[in-house]
């Protein structure tokens, strides 16, 4: 146990760090925005759109991010058909500051939509500058906090991941979860999310468990779940634990206390796929988590690999999306396409990962496929939708 348990210490020590640093990058006080209708353009001519990237930044991980959206966008620009677009890249540097001057940078260019930035922060300082001039953002965030107004986000966020888990969970009669959460703000959104999702598809959240985001916080917590699965008679329990982080030591040491997957079904807010050798983890074995739709992601990483000689950063489609949607609209020929009500319709689009939509209040929903790990490969249990009534491309 202890070479197995020092292997997992290690695992979390790194991601807590990780973690942490990008929570407080995303955390930020939300702003009431303006705006968001959307200039009007000239059907027929060229598109002004803004790539906001963090070109500059001093992590080289953020470079690579920002050079893998930016080819994300191109190859996008160059599927497009019947539609042309001046694809215009200003540099964040990765903060704010730099984002909002390059917001207005973009604007007074002549842009009419801006993609990016990418922490929501950043994304937050560049919606609200742009706002008294109607001009609408998509980025790359999925903190949902900041989303609304002229801001949109198009990463996944919790509420769409807990709601896709619960309605599956409460079909298979798993109606009575247990939550098991971390103490900051990355655990704090999982948990409300799981609560609404439970509650919306007909289940109940029977307890609440909360850990101190560190290696002693997980050992600690692991008593208080087992005793609060078996007062509440919970039938599931729901971890917003990530593989990367505290999920192997959960993984390890609710079984060895007598609560392992054999008898409760486990849930993740987080994927379970990654790293891989997260999969030869017994404890989640049989566990459910979600996925982006495995043959539409599989393409994209296949197209970008061979355009650019390397596999795209995990979010790199983002860009891709935010691009391919600006494009369905501005093909329907109508000055107002890139207002709010335009890049709300209730059909979507199809992304890189499969379907999703952006919702009225700034946030959107994805379509999501239903996973599970047996004898330590990944298997696709519900297939992810492909579309929303119909999709916009």
């Amino acid at each position: 146990m202890f070479a197995a348990f020092a292997t997992a210490r290690k695992i979390v020590g790194r991601i807590f760090v990780l973690i942490a640093a990008l929570w407080a990058l995303a955390a930020c006080q939300p702003v009431s925005l303006g705006g968001g209708d959307g200039p009007n353009i000239s059907p027929g001519a060229p598109v002004a759109v803004a790539l906001l990237v963090p070109h500059g930044a001093a992590s080289p991980q953020e470079q690579k991010l920002a050079r893998d959206l930016e080819r994300a966008a191109r190859l996008a620009v160059a599927d497009l058909q019947g539609v042309k677009i001046d694809l215009r890249v200003y540099g964040t540097g990765g903060s704010a500051a730099r984002a909002q001057e390059a917001a207005l940078n973009a604007v007074a260019d002549g842009a009419k939509i801006i993609i990016g930035p990418l922490h929501a922060e950043a994304a937050n300082a560049a919606a609200v500058s742009v706002a008294n001039k109607n001009v609408n953002v998509l980025a790359f965030s999925n903190n949902p906090t900041i989303a609304g107004g002229n801001l949109f986000i198009l990463g996944q966020t919790f509420d769409n991941t807990a709601n896709r888990l619960a309605g599956y969970s409460a079909r298979q009669g798993k109606k009575r979860v247990l939550t098991v959460y971390s103490n900051n703000l990355a655990g704090q959104l999982g948990k409300q999310a799981i609560a609404q999702a439970m509650a919306a598809n007909g289940g109940s959240v029977v307890g609440a468990v909360g850990y101190d985001f560190s290696q002693q916080g997980v050992v600690s917590a692991i008593p208080k779940v087992k005793s609060a699965a078996a007062s509440g008679n919970a039938d599931a329990i729901f971890m917003t634990a990530n593989a990367a982080g505290a999920l192997p030591l959960f993984a390890q040491m609710l079984p060895e206390a007598g609560l392992g997957p054999d008898t409760t079904q486990y849930i993740g807010l987080a994927r379970w796929d990654t790293p891989p050798q997260t999969l030869e983890l017994p404890g989640v074995q049989g566990g459910w988590f979600t996925l982006p739709d495995p043959a539409r992601a599989a393409q994209f990483r296949n197209r970008f690999a061979a355009a650019n000689g390397e596999r795209p950063h995990a979010i790199a489609g983002l860009a891709y999306d935010g691009i391919a949607a600006v494009g369905a609209l501005v093909k329907s020929g109508k000055r107002d396409a890139l207002s709010r009500g335009a890049l709300t319709q209730s059909a979507g689009f199809k992304g890189v990962s499969g379907v999703f939509r952006l919702r009225p209040d700034g946030t959107n929903e994805r379509g999501l496929a239903i996973a599970t790990i047996r004898n330590n490969k990944v298997v696709i249990i519900e297939n992810a939708p492909q579309g929303f009534g119909g999709a916009g491309f």
